[in-house]
């Protein structure tokens, strides 16, 4: 008999299937953009935060992570923080270039948090190599299994704010939350910059479908005032 739950997602070019791994957490914030003043997490992860742990376990300049899909294993429970913030943002293309100082003391903020607690997610991604690659993507897909199974990463995972650090493992048969469908809003995708440096945006239309929150190959895209120069 055909399991109704079965999670059937896309394979790459080659015909793999995307590798995957679990992560958990006591706490996450993974904040919603259109909210400025008070910190508002969505519901689940989203595909930046999961691109940005698979990054801290194993990373090369020759690869990128492409998220398929984020599985949510635990139900969703949120409380409230009151965190030190900064109100001395600089913009992204700032940030990107490093070329601005954020005096975080001179501009130090309280703010209330919505956050999730104790959370657990299993992230699909393909692996694709960039054109100056000198291996195929299976080598990298090899070596972030390795490292994976060994608990090994170049620095401490984190879940959306570094100070809700983040454990993984090898996927297990932890069955996801079938009961949860919605809605998510607008979510970003990825942040990509072309070789002249230009910084653009991806959004997608995010719906947590039967405990899965499927991300599309390809977002929106939309490019930051001024070029992101």
């Amino acid at each position: 008999m055909t399991d109704p739950h079965a999670l059937v997602l896309p394979r790459n070019r080659a015909g793999e299937p995307p590798v995957a791994v679990q992560v958990r957490g006591d706490a996450a914030l993974f904040s919603r953009p259109e909210l400025k003043v008070e910190r508002v997490t969505y519901p689940v992860m989203t595909p930046s935060a999961a691109v940005g742990v698979l990054e801290a376990i194993f990373w090369k300049p020759e690869m990128r992570y492409r998220i398929v899909a984020i599985e949510v294993l635990n139900p969703i429970r949120q409380f409230t923080i009151r965190r030190n913030e900064t109100s001395d943002v600089p913009a992204l293309a700032d940030a990107i270039k490093g070329g601005r100082r954020v005096d975080t003391v001179a501009h130090r903020d309280q703010r209330n948090a919505v956050c999730l607690r104790d959370v657990a997610y299993r992230i699909h991604a393909h692996i694709e190599t960039r054109a100056h690659a000198d291996k195929p993507a299976a080598a990298y897909r090899d070596q972030l299994r390795r490292r994976v199974r060994r608990g090994a990463c170049f620095q401490q995972p984190y879940l959306g704010t570094r100070e809700f650090s983040a454990d993984f493992c090898w996927p297990d048969d932890t069955p996801r939350q079938y009961t949860l469908s919605e809605d998510l809003g607008i979510m970003l995708h990825s942040i990509e910059r072309d070789p002249r440096g230009v910084v653009s945006m991806q959004w997608f239309a995010a719906r947590l479908d039967v405990g899965v929150l499927h991300v599309p190959e390809h977002g929106l895209t939309l490019d930051l005032p001024g070029g992101g120069r």
